[in-house]
C-alpha cells in the first residue's frame, strides 16, 4: 500500500430526494443511516434552483437541526440546450452560488448543455469547443466568488462518453472545474472496462463521485458493485490515489429519471449498505468527521 493509499478515506452523502419529497423526512433517514451529508437537488418535491429564500433558509436550519451538512449543491445548470443564450445559465448560475452559500457548501455540480434536436451521437465532438467555452465562462464565476463547479457526465449531453469528457476536461485545463464522475451514466453510454480506458484519463480530475452502478444490456441501474461500471476497481483506484472526498448515493433503484431519481427509504438503506459492505472488502476508510 502506498502512502497516499494510506491517507485515503471516503465520505458518505447522498441525494435526499431520492428517499421520500418532504425534507425533514430525507434527514431523519439519512441520521438514521448514519449518513452525515447530502447532495442538496431538491426539497419538498422543488428543486434546488427554484427554492425561494424562505425554503433556503429552512434547508439550513433544519440541517443543522439533524447534524446533516450539504456536500455539494446538485445544480441543474448546463443541462439546457447548448443554443439557447449562456446569460440565462450564468443567471442561474448566480442564483446558486446565493443557495449554496446559504446552505454552507462550496461544491456545486454542474452539466455539459444538450446538443440541438436531431444531433446524431456522431456530431457531438463538433460542439465540444462550444460547450467547453460556456463551462469556462461558469468556471470564472465560480472562482470570483469562491466556489468550485464539478461537472458530470451524462447521456445525451456534450459530455457523455469518456472520450468526450476527457477533450472537456484537458480543454478546460486549469480552471475552475473539477469532475463527479458518475459509473452508472458512463454504462448508460455503452462504457465497457471503464477502469482500464476511463481512469487514465479522467482520474486526475476526479473530485466528487456519483455512487451508482448499471448493466450494459440494458442501461438498467442498481447498487454500486452488482453492475458492470466496475465500482469496485473505481474504489480501488480512488484509495491509491489517495482520494478523501464524497461517495454520493445516487441509487435511481425505483425511477432513473433524466432530471431526478427515485428509490424510496428502503432502496437507499439497500444501496447505503451495498456501499459500505464494498468498501470493507477492499479496506476503505470511511471517515465521518468534517472534511
Amino acid at each position: 500500500m502506498t502512502e497516499e493509499s494510506s491517507q485515503a478515506s471516503f465520505v458518505l452523502s447522498a441525494f435526499g430526494d431520492e428517499i421520500v419529497v418532504d425534507f425533514e423526512s430525507q434527514l431523519q433517514c439519512l441520521r438514521d443511516l448514519g449518513v452525515g451529508w447530502l447532495d442538496l437537488r431538491a426539497a419538498w418535491g422543488i428543486g434546488v434552483l427554484h427554492l425561494d429564500d424562505q425554503m433556503v433558509a429552512r434547508v439550513h436550519q433544519l440541517c443543522h437541526q439533524y447534524g446533516i451538512k450539504i456536500a455539494c449543491v446538485g445544480s441543474p445548470v448546463g443541462k439546457s440546450p447548448i443554443a439557447d443564450p449562456l446569460e440565462v445559465e450564468l443567471a442561474n448560475l448566480e442564483r446558486i452560488f446565493r443557495i449554496a452559500e446559504r446552505v454552507g457548501t462550496r461544491m456545486i455540480r454542474v452539466f455539459s448543455f444538450y446538443p440541438p434536436k436531431g444531433t446524431a451521437e456522431s456530431g457531438y465532438d463538433a460542439l465540444l469547443a462550444e460547450s467547453t467555452s460556456r463551462l469556462r465562462r461558469m468556471a470564472e464565476l465560480a472562482r470570483r466568488d469562491g466556489f468550485r463547479l464539478v461537472l458530470e457526465n451524462e447521456k445525451g449531453l456534450v459530455g457523455d462518453t469518456v472520450a468526450r469528457c476527457h477533450a472537456l476536461m484537458s480543454a478546460l485545463g486549469g480552471a475552475n472545474l473539477g469532475f463527479a464522475w458518475d459509473t452508472a451514466n458512463f454504462v448508460q453510454v455503452g462504457e465497457e472496462q471503464l477502469i482500464e480506458r476511463g481512469w487514465p484519463l479522467l482520474g486526475a480530475y476526479v473530485e466528487h463521485v456519483h455512487a451508482k452502478d448499471a448493466f450494459l444490456a440494458d442501461g438498467k441501474v442498481c447498487v454500486a458493485g452488482a453492475g458492470e461500471g466496475q465500482v469496485r476497481e473505481l474504489l480501488a483506484a480512488l484509495r491509491e490515489r489517495g482520494y478523501r472526498g464524497f461517495l454520493a448515493l445516487e441509487p435511481h433503484l425505483t425511477i432513473a429519471g433524466h432530471s431526478s431519481g427515485f428509490s424510496g427509504p428502503d432502496g437507499m438503506a439497500l444501496a447505503v449498505a451495498a456501499l459500505r459492505k464494498l468498501m470493507a472488502e477492499l479496506g476503505c476508510e470511511e471517515r465521518v468527521a468534517p472534511r
